[in-house]
């Protein structure tokens, strides 16, 4: 069976940046935008160029920058919005325009006071304005996790019919679980007249801690599109991580899902990120963080100094990262120990290293970690002794 693509949507410039304290300035959203571009990725939301004078700027310019990938601008389904939209993107060699409005009873009652019959014509209404601009036009139903599958269905239907190309399904509050939203996906598959005409998009945050799990549940059942962020950052507990999602795709082939992603881009990615938006990667996160290639157990550490497969599903290298680090605490055994004395060029005797452990652990229990320099002092006191 054939591959078949899941195209990555990167929104790190504009679901990413609405972390307090992550603005970015034009010149930074240039310099994220150009390495996006590089690493393989299919669209990139520049911002929502009405919102202020910056991102206008910023949109308007990465529309220029960006060489292959489609550069989006976000809007409200109004008319102005997809005016300063469509100015913002007049640049852009693939212009995509996001626009979209609430579909969930929620969002129908008490934010828009409005009906469900108001709401799907405002929606059809978005989409055939924004047509007028451009071609390529994704159409989000906001809060589409809460929105019950028939009624989706509907919005769906109609704004097919009024020319969107891809449908974007957010989990915006996080609350499906995977089989939940998996299966929303399906039914609109199942249910949408016309639905072949357009991609299904995942859009799924981080409030329960599923958004990657969601994102994957929504592919296997017919999304061709993931929206995800670097490190995961967006409003409140963030967004689908993009490099969670490349990898899970790139390790489970059996899944015959693909992306164009450049993997071994991922870790500089992640710390260019981290950098410009002041963000620290918790050092446990999957894929880039500081552990994620990092053992300290001494059963871990015998088994990957061994054959690195027995705890490691991907090797390092396939992420940007040089190799895995053998991290000695109390728990560490006697092969970390050898491994790493034979790192800093000492090669010791199994007797040697019988009393050197035991010396080990004494400087052990009383630090967290053991560095190089430890090491070296080790050995000089155990020479000293024997000398």
């Amino acid at each position: 069976m054939n591959s078949e693509k899941i195209e990555i949507f990167d929104t790190t410039l504009r679901d990413g940046e609405q972390v307090p304290g992550c603005k970015l300035n034009t010149e930074q959203k240039l310099i994220i935008a150009e390495r996006l571009d590089k690493l393989g990725i299919d669209i990139i939301e520049a911002g929502f160029p009405i919102s202020s004078p910056g991102d206008f700027e910023s949109v308007s310019e990465i529309s220029k920058l960006v060489k292959n990938a489609k550069v989006c601008g976000l809007t409200r389904a109004n008319k102005k919005d997809i005016d300063v939209a469509a100015e913002a993107l007049k640049f852009a060699k693939r212009p995509r325009i996001h626009t979209g409005i609430g579909t969930s009873e929620s969002h129908i009652r008490y934010k828009f006071n409005s009906t469900k019959e108001d709401i799907l014509e405002r929606a059809a209404e978005a989409v055939r304005y924004a047509k007028t601009y451009v071609e390529d036009v994704e159409f989000y139903a906001e809060d589409a996790g809460r929105t019950s599958n028939e009624y989706l269905a509907q919005v769906c239907e109609a704004v097919i019919k009024a020319g969107a190309t891809v449908l974007n399904i957010p989990d915006t509050t996080g609350y499906c679980l995977p089989e939940e939203y998996g299966q929303k996906i399906k039914y609109l598959r199942e249910n949408v007249k016309g639905i072949e005409k357009a991609v299904l998009s995942c859009h799924c945050h981080n409030d329960l801690g599923l958004a990657t799990a969601n994102s994957i549940a929504g592919v296997m059942n017919g999304a061709r599109q993931i929206e995800c962020t670097i490190n995961g950052l967006g409003e409140r507990a963030g967004n689908t991580a993009l490099e969670e999602v490349v990898m899970i795709l790139k390790q489970h082939k059996d899944l015959n899902l693909h992306t164009d992603v450049n993997s071994r881009m991922l870790n500089e990615m992640s710390l260019m990120v981290s950098d410009l938006m002041g963000m620290s990667v918790q050092p446990n996160k999957a894929i880039v963080g500081a552990n994620a290639f990092a053992h300290s157990s001494g059963i871990h550490q015998d088994g990957v100094i061994k054959n690195r497969e027995t705890y490691e599903i991907i090797d390092p290298e396939e992420v940007g990262v040089s190799t895995s680090s053998i991290i000695l605490t109390a728990r560490s055994g006697r092969s970390a120990l050898a491994y790493r004395f034979k790192h800093i060029g000492y090669d010791v005797t199994k007797n040697e290293l019988d009393y050197l452990y035991q010396e080990f652990l004494k400087v052990a229990d009383l630090k967290k970690e053991i560095g190089n320099d430890d090491l070296s002092r080790i050995i000089e006191t155990f020479n000293r002794k024997i000398g």
